[in-house]
């Protein structure tokens, strides 16, 4: 007899891989299916923060703010290697919110959260030190505070592994082509999008996590007709040459009410981000505008002493938040807190929709899923997540200098970057693809800013990489420093191992 399994997840963004993993973790018997890869929409297009986000308090989202606020530090011990800990310089505009409204907001952002770990807020003064280089003479004070960084993708297949290794089928290139109740369960019609093969598998309960198209997959997929729940709204960011040598990020106010950050990003950039821009277009073929490009440059030109002009650009990224509708006149306004809709009745399979969520509470989304979904989840589970850590976890986030030293001793022969990328991208996995490798030549092919052969074939057997889309953008961020003709030869190399 085929498999029934407890929970048929869709969507392989961060919160279906993370309601898998939390799933799988209290031994339920899981499978998610992603139509493309891993975090490829919404989940690897955002400003790479964990952050409470300051902005929310503006709209009275204090529970948003406070849940978002601790679970930086609870993501913080998860995944030292992947997240870690940045200061913000809020420069004082005084034809702006006044200093003294930002102090209140900084007070209530240091304390809402119980913060342990991070640093607290200080005035800054911006004349003096690192900063006088890059901000324009005319701004004079600022505050300094607290938020932490995170590579998004690979948050997201780092969840996806560790659903994986606690028995979750998780599986890439994968669509739902329709789902249909039969009895208490759901019958799902899969199609493989690279042979073209179809199946179906069958499930007590169904998570809807598919992002942007969570609504389209209710009507499409499920069969009907009703009006979106979900408002898309379109996040924006460009890349441009460093501006800056020191650590810090800013936090800009514009007039228009939104705020943008300028961030250190991949050694030699400056992250520049984000937009907010209601969409209605397919959500696979979103791209930046010119004005969204002028609209970033102009903002922080506001601040920074050195003009930021479109042709400076790099690279840029966008993405679509699916955000809850909740009739917000301004895309800014609309609640970035998440919305889940459960739909069960006796005698039939559950269903949950998830609308909205932020990275930052991705964790606490799962929780709060498997809470709605208890019914289908064996009797004895319990919440665990909090206290677990992620794979190539398992040190503290002050180790990882001490960490990064032993990798050096271990491997002499890798340069700083080089041993620093690997730490900072695969933890204490990084021993595991370098094993005992005692030179250069023991790492096979090189293709490209640091990128060997041992590397490749680790996320081609470990994190279910197919392209060189895959490793150079959501895997690594590589492709910004790969010419065509890298590109290529990495590619070529991945169809030969397909064939």
């Amino acid at each position: 007899m085929d498999q029934v399994f407890d929970l048929f997840v869709v969507g392989g963004g961060i919160n279906g891989c993370g309601i898998a993993r939390d799933a799988a973790g209290r031994g339920a018997s899981v499978f998610l299916a992603e139509k493309n890869d891993f975090a490829q929409a919404t989940s690897s297009s955002s400003t790479k923060l964990i952050h409470g986000g300051l902005r929310y308090l503006e709209y009275y989202e204090f529970r948003l703010v406070r849940e978002a606020l601790i679970e930086r530090e609870v993501l913080l011990n998860a995944a030292p290697h992947i997240i870690w800990p940045l200061r913000f310089i809020l420069p004082h505009h005084k034809g702006l919110r006044p200093a003294w409204l930002i102090r209140l907001g900084l007070f209530l952002y240091d304390h809402l959260g119980g913060r342990k770990i991070l640093p607290g807020t200080r005035s800054v003064n911006l004349k003096e030190g690192p900063y006088r280089e890059s901000l324009k003479p005319l701004f004079s004070k600022g505050f300094e505070y607290s938020d932490c960084w995170v590579d998004d993708a690979r948050l997201v297949v780092l969840n996806a592994r560790d659903a994986q290794a606690r028995g979750a089928e998780i599986h890439r290139n994968c669509e739902v082509v329709n789902a249909k109740k039969e009895g208490d369960l759901w019958a799902v019609t899969l199609r493989d999008t690279g042979t073209g093969e179809t199946r179906q598998v069958k499930a007590r309960a169904m998570v809807n996590a598919a992002g942007p198209w969570v609504s389209s997959l209710l009507n499409r997929a499920l069969g009907r007709n009703e009006e979106s729940r979900v408002r898309l709204v379109k996040g924006s960011h460009i890349i441009v040459p460093k501006l800056y040598e020191h650590d810090r990020c800013f936090i800009f106010q514009n007039t228009d009410g939104r705020i943008v950050f300028a961030i250190p990003y991949e050694h030699d950039y400056t992250l520049i981000g984000t937009t907010d821009v209601d969409y209605q277009a397919d959500p696979g073929e979103v791209a930046i505008s010119q004005e969204e490009v002028a609209y970033l440059c102009q903002a922080v030109s506001e601040y920074f002493e050195q003009p930021i002009r479109p042709e400076d650009v790099v690279h840029t990224y966008s993405g679509v938040r699916p955000l809850y509708d909740d009739g917000a006149s301004a895309a800014q306004a609309a609640t970035r807190d998440y919305v889940l809709d459960y739909e069960h009745k006796p005698g039939e399979p559950g269903l949950l929709n998830v609308f909205g969520g932020k990275i930052t509470t991705y964790r606490r989304l799962a929780e709060s899923a498997l809470e709605e979904l208890s019914a289908f989840l064996p009797a004895d589970q319990k919440p665990w997540t909090a206290s677990a850590v992620l794979p190539g976890g398992g040190f503290g986030p002050e180790e990882f200098d001490d960490r990064l030293k032993a990798l050096k001793g271990l491997h002499p022969y890798l340069s700083d970057r080089v041993a620093w990328r690997l730490l900072r991208s695969y933890g204490l996995d990084a021993l595991e693809i370098l094993k005992d490798a005692k030179s250069e030549a023991d790492l096979g092919q090189h293709f490209g800013a640091g990128l060997y052969q041992v590397e490749v074939e680790w996320l081609r057997a470990r994190e279910w990489a197919l392209t060189a889309d895959d490793i150079l953008w959501r895997r690594s961020k590589l492709g910004l420093k790969f010419s065509a003709e890298q590109k290529a030869a990495l590619a070529d190399y991945l169809a030969e191992k397909v064939h």
